[in-house]
């Protein structure tokens, strides 16, 4: 075996995991993907002479490519629209595949990445490699070029807002699902009490309609402000389908061969305390689709259950 042949087997034994981190470090699928195979374009060229920890060192080139693209996306910022639902990751109600287990591990739910995606650069990386990577600021700090105890404080920061804006939701996905079925029904019924009763008193509703319907694009809280938006929901209802959303209870909403949006929720107490909502046409159409069970009509309007 050559050295390329080694160096080739062992890149690919971390593949996973550095997509891993390179997902929660952009919120793209296919950036990630791409910043994966970037960083083996790099490995490759520079190779690993001197590497006492290849695992690690791996993990800052993908995080060094990772920050690059974060820093490319912030300066165009200005000319985008301000909210934005990362991908998601979907799969069938029956569970997630290997490949996808290993990606969304640590509970990388898609409230925490949408609110991932309201950081910095610097307090993204910081985050992600510390708080779900455990890899040590001195670690990271070069990466940046800020002391230690400066990344030590962009994490901190950063860990305030998660916190403060994406609670951890209830692990058990048969009380999710009855939550969201219940939201489902109550909006498909317009029964604004029930709406109300199923949401968290403080719920947040983030949607993100892309330029295509940028009227879309919102973000309101509290149960009675956010049943009372309740009315896209209602049209959407019928085409609904249980799906696993980054390993939560979700829901997408297809016509015929047509994705209509994807709904997240973070269910809490048995209560809805946030729901991230894609509705941007040109994101849904590229979405990698699970293959779903047969539709079934049931007394609840068509809702597969």
């Amino acid at each position: 075996m050559t050295d390329d042949d080694w160096l080739a087997g062992q890149f690919e034994g971390q593949r996973t995991r550095l997509r891993a981190v390179a997902y929660r470090m952009l919120g793209s699928i296919s950036e990630a993907d791409d910043a994966v195979q970037e960083a083996w374009l790099r490995v490759s060229r520079a190779g690993v002479d001197g590497v006492d920890n290849l695992a690690g060192w791996l993990t800052t080139v993908v995080a060094r490519v990772s920050l690059n693209l974060l820093k490319a996306r912030d300066r165009r910022r200005e000319e985008s629209i301000e909210l934005r639902v990362p991908d998601p990751i979907l799969s069938p109600e029956s569970g997630v595949d290997p490949e996808q287990q290993a990606v969304l591990a640590d509970s990388v739910g898609l409230a925490l990445m949408v609110v991932l995606e309201t950081l910095t650069p610097a307090e993204r990386v910081a985050f992600v490699l510390h708080d779900l990577f455990a890899v040590s600021f001195d670690d990271i700090a070069p990466l940046l070029d800020r002391t230690p105890a400066a990344t030590r404080q962009l994490a901190s920061r950063a860990r305030r807002r998660v916190q403060g804006q994406a609670p951890v939701g209830d692990p058990e996905t048969v009380r999710q699902r009855a939550a969201v079925d219940a939201f489902l029904a109550a909006a498909r019924d317009g029964d604004f009490d029930a709406l109300v009763a199923v949401l968290d008193p403080d719920v947040v509703l983030r949607a993100d309609g892309g330029r295509a319907r940028e009227r879309f694009t919102m973000t309101i809280s509290g149960a009675r402000t956010v049943a009372s938006q309740a009315q896209l929901a209602q049209k959407l209802a019928p085409f609904a389908r249980p799906v696993l959303i980054n390993g939560a209870a979700g829901v997408i909403t297809i016509a015929g061969d047509r994705v209509l949006s994807i709904m997240a929720f973070t269910v809490v107490h048995d209560k809805i305390a946030t729901i991230d909502v894609l509705y941007d046409p040109d994101r849904l159409e590229k979405l990698k689709i699970p293959r779903l069970p047969p539709t079934e009509s049931t007394d609840t309007g068509g809702i597969s259950r």
